[in-house]
This record gives C-alpha cells, sequence and structure tokens, in this order.
C-alpha cells in the first residue's frame, strides 16, 4: 500500500494516509476525483480502480460533522509515484498491509485492516 505522511493540512497532520485523497468537486464522480486527486498529489494516471467501499465517518472532527468516503484501489498506472505537494505530504512510502506505519488515520486503517483481512464491505461506518 502506499501511504503518504500528511503535515501543514490541519487535518491528521504527522499521521500516515492514503496516497491519494481529496474532495469530490462539482460536476466529478467519485471515480473522476480518484483520478484528479492521484495526478495531483503523486503524479499517476490512467488508475485501473477497483472499488472497495463506501464509508459513512463522524466524529473525526466536530461532532456534527458526518462525512462519506469512498475508497478504491489501484493495481495497475502509468507515471511513478511521487510527492507532487511537499507542503502537505512529508513522506510516501510503500507499505506491506500486516506492518503499517503508526499512526495511520484512524478511519483509513479500519478500511486497510479490512484489506488485509479479506473482510471488506461495500458499505461500512466509522465513529458511529
Amino acid at each position: 500500500m502506499l501511504l503518504q505522511l500528511r503535515q501543514n493540512t490541519g487535518y491528521m497532520d504527522d499521521h500516515w494516509a492514503a496516497a491519494a485523497a481529496g474532495h469530490v468537486e462539482a460536476g466529478e464522480t467519485a471515480y473522476d476525483a480518484a483520478h484528479r486527486e492521484a495526478s495531483e498529489e503523486i503524479a499517476v494516471k490512467d488508475l485501473d480502480l477497483a472499488f472497495v467501499t463506501a464509508m459513512q465517518r463522524t466524529r473525526h472532527a466536530d461532532a456534527i460533522d458526518e462525512r462519506i468516503d469512498f475508497f478504491f484501489t489501484a493495481r495497475t498506472w502509468t507515471g511513478e509515484p511521487r510527492i507532487v505537494e511537499p507542503d502537505k505530504c512529508a513522506e510516501l512510502r510503500w507499505c506491506p498491509l500486516d506492518a503499517l506505519p503508526d499512526p495511520v488515520v484512524p478511519h483509513e486503517l479500519q478500511v486497510l485492516s479490512a484489506l488485509r483481512d479479506g473482510t471488506t464491505t461495500p458499505y461500512s461506518t466509522y465513529g458511529f
């Protein structure tokens, strides 16, 4: 799994997280956003995305803040992953799912653990 060490973002700084992540912009599908974020953050394109889970989560910031996250994996792409936004990413690291660095963003750790254990489901929750 390719992870990034977050820095200077104001959210989960100094935590390891999915190497490319972000928000869906107006007019985008979640798949479109995943492709765009991968290009913007780690300079890869043409990802062969596989849907993993949609996660409804809360309690990560303000008590009333709830989100839906879409998780995908990609086994093939073009380009060599690299840090494109060094102000937000201190390091990129390939990690086996059974030896993740610490700490990992908690809700992402739940999904990574399910991937490792083969227990992912199309819908998951965190913080409820």
